[in-house]
């Protein structure tokens, strides 16, 4: 018998529970940063979507947003935070773990 708690489940990060945030994750993981609509792009959501969800990112520290200029033209940058990053592996090792455990 198994110790309550114990299944990898519990290891899996709520906020990246959400289809459209660990989609965001997942396309920043491999990248040192990328454009909102490269990103946009990417995930096929809409930039209103992208936004409500890269803001709870970045309010968990996960994803740090950068906003500059190129030539006249505003631009915003995604990056992933170092706690975005751990928080992600953390959640595929879940995953992984899960999926194991019906192998």
């Amino acid at each position: 018998m198994t110790s309550p708690g114990s299944h990898p489940r519990h290891a899996l990060d709520p906020l990246l529970n959400a289809p459209v945030r660990l989609s965001v994750v997942a396309a920043l993981a491999p990248l040192d940063k990328a454009e909102f609509g490269f990103v946009r792009d990417l995930v096929e959501v809409t930039d209103s979507v992208l936004s409500k969800q890269v803001s709870a990112l970045e309010e968990a520290g996960y994803v740090a947003v950068h906003k500059g200029r190129v030539g006249r033209r505003p631009r915003t940058w995604l990056s992933l935070a170092p706690e975005g990053r751990a928080a992600y592996q953390r959640h595929l090792a879940a995953l992984r773990a899960i999926a194991a455990d019906w192998s």
